[in-house]
């Protein structure tokens, strides 16, 4: 018994470094275990990052897939097809987000199985099966399953916002696409209205030349004023009219309508000479310092002086006689001008009314201005230096319309210029003829000028809104107003009117006489626009101040030095260049 106490004593020693080895080796054991079960569970977990990353990348290649193919069926589809399209990429949307879920559900499955067989397979070299509960790991799983579920659940709304978004736009383009559509339709039917109307105003032409109502601005322009214009700039707007195609087997035709030519450019030459002849009796009308040998025979010494408030007079007197007979004269060439007046009133356009009466108005400053220059130099000097007109209406059209002055018209410009200054340097050098001022006299027709190239401008912006007979008849109407205003509104003792009692009968008699004569040339230019046209009539109307002259030396005996001479040469030749080219630009543009 006592022996065995003294090995039990000598084994106890041996027994607890045996039992402290067995702990030491279950505690590398258990320590294995975790780091084994670590690595697994971070090369789990770095798996299921780079599954997340791939699968966030094939969603925003979807997306961007999405987009193309959109984009690619914005451009080929109709709309009635969008619908049926986008119902289709909601179903695939659905499928392929199915099919990802249960892909990612059967691969975590396969996870969970994997790491599962590992952990409860059976340890090698004696070491202690420690089972380790699976349901925590299931619980990880199921979380980021669930979160990852989540995620595309948003992704996918997402995506059903933006078509929604997109089907949204889509509409509003449509409509957009309607309404152009309409207001094409409305556009193609006002243009195919217009070129019927345009039509039967040709047949109307050429069933009557003398009714139709062709609106060309110099028609309007050349008869409102004593003192023809000769050149109008052609507007943006302006399109030259494509000619009625004629028979070829026609020589009676062409032989008519080179007699018309003919006819018309007489008629021209007449209208040129009516208001020479204009220009030379206001001449005589205005008194001077010595009384005017009238054809060499009487002399006349002249009603009224030379100013500003006795040209109203005489201008007021003019317009009582035209306003008196141009409602006449206005119904026998175009019988529809009440009608056209009455339509303007009716339209109420406020544009179109600021252009009629500011060209009458700036008519109205011409007409005064050009009476008074007029009775200041002679006649012949004031209708040249008068003709500065063409140069501000080039350069403001310049400025308004954007067209600018060819080579031919710079060239003319320079030459008007030069003509100017020859014709009024006489003026300045020596007295004026008649005891005139020579200082009003040519401001008053530069100033006349400029004034009527504003009425030139005006009455290029109201082309084709009005027949040139009433925009003419309304001009008049709004002048003899404007005179008569200006008189019934008390002015200074410099520009009030200055008449003697006893020169009322010769007044009311040059009224008349100056009355007569403008609606006379208005006749006659207007059948020289009908049968020669408009360009042909200009370019007879640039011997205007030529003309003026002549008739001033012969009738009153109106002389000229040669260098006044040799100016008024110079700006009719410019003028008329200008009115030629007129003439054949049109023509080298059809070539």
């Amino acid at each position: 018994m006592a022996q065995r106490n003294v090995y039990s004593s000598k084994d106890e020693p041996e027994d607890a470094q045996s039992a402290e080895e067995v702990l030491h080796s279950v505690m590398q054991e258990l320590d294995a275990l975790h780091q084994n079960v670590k690595g697994q569970l971070n090369q789990d977990i770095t798996r299921l990052q780079t599954e997340k990353n791939h699968l966030i990348e094939d969603i925003e290649d979807l997306r961007e897939q999405y987009r193309k193919l959109q984009s690619q069926q914005m451009e080929s589809l109709s709309g009635r097809y969008i619908q049926q399209q986008q119902l289709w990429l909601k179903q695939l949307a659905q499928v392929l987000a199915h099919n990802l879920q249960d892909l990612l559900v059967q691969r975590f499955n396969e996870l969970s199985a994997n790491s599962g067989n590992s952990l409860s397979s059976p340890i090698p070299s004696g070491e202690f099966p420690i089972p380790l509960p699976p349901s925590n790991y299931d619980e990880r799983a199921s979380q980021l399953l669930a979160a990852l579920d989540e995620r595309i659940d948003r992704s996918f709304q997402m995506l059903e916002q933006d078509l929604t978004s997109y089907e949204s736009e889509l509409s509003v383009r449509l409509n957009n696409m309607k309404t152009l559509e309409l207001q094409g339709e409305e556009l193609l039917q006002n243009l195919v209205n217009r070129i019927r109307e345009e039509l039967e105003e040709e047949e109307a032409y050429l069933e009557n030349p003398f009714d139709a109502q062709d609106s060309y601005v110099e028609e309007s322009t050349n008869s409102v004023n004593s003192v023809r214009p000769q050149f109008l700039p052609p507007t943006p707007a302006e399109t030259p009219r494509e000619p009625v195609p004629q028979p070829s087997s026609a020589p009676a035709a062409t032989v008519k309508a080179s007699s018309q030519v003919q006819t018309g450019l007489v008629l021209a030459l007449s209208s040129a000479v009516v208001l020479s002849l204009f220009n030379v009796c206001l001449r005589i009308l205005i008194k001077g310092k010595n009384p005017r040998m009238v054809f060499g025979l009487f002399e006349f010494p002249g009603v009224v002086t030379p100013g500003f408030g006795n040209s109203l007079l005489i201008l007021l007197m003019r317009l009582i006689v035209v306003m008196a007979l141009m409602p006449i004269l206005a119904t026998f060439l175009y019988p529809s001008v009440w009608k056209d007046i009455r339509r303007l009133f009716e339209s109420g356009d406020r544009a179109l009314w600021s252009k009629v009466l500011g060209s009458a108005f700036f008519l109205f400053l011409s007409q005064v201005l050009i009476y008074l220059a007029i009775g200041n130099i002679p006649a012949g000097i004031a209708i040249t230096i008068f003709f500065i007109y063409p140069i501000v209406t080039v350069l403001g059209s310049w400025i308004l319309f954007g067209s600018r002055p060819s080579k031919v018209g710079f060239f003319a410009i320079v030459g008007i210029t030069a003509g100017l200054i020859l014709a009024g340097w006489p003026s300045f050098a020596a007295q004026a003829p008649g005891g005139g001022n020579v200082g009003v006299g040519v401001t008053a027709a530069l100033a006349s000028g400029i004034t009527f190239a504003g009425y030139v401008l005006l009455t290029q912006m109201a082309a084709g809104k009005l027949h040139p007979i009433p925009f003419s008849l309304v001009n008049f109407a709004a002048i003899f107003v404007f005179s008569s205003l200006s008189l019934w509104v008390p002015l200074s003792e410099n520009f009030s009117p200055k008449i003697d009692q006893n020169v009322w009968p010769g007044l009311i008699l040059g009224g008349v006489v100056l009355g007569v004569l403008t609606l006379f040339s208005y006749l006659l230019n207007n059948f020289a626009i009908r049968f020669a046209g408009a360009a042909l009539a200009s370019v007879i109307g640039t011997l205007g101040p030529a003309m003026t002259a002549l008739f001033g030396f012969l009738i009153i005996n109106e002389k000229l030095q040669p260098v006044a001479i040799l100016g008024m040469a110079v700006v009719t030749l410019s003028v008329a260049a200008m009115s030629v080219e007129r003439i054949t630009a049109p023509q080298k543009k059809a070539s």
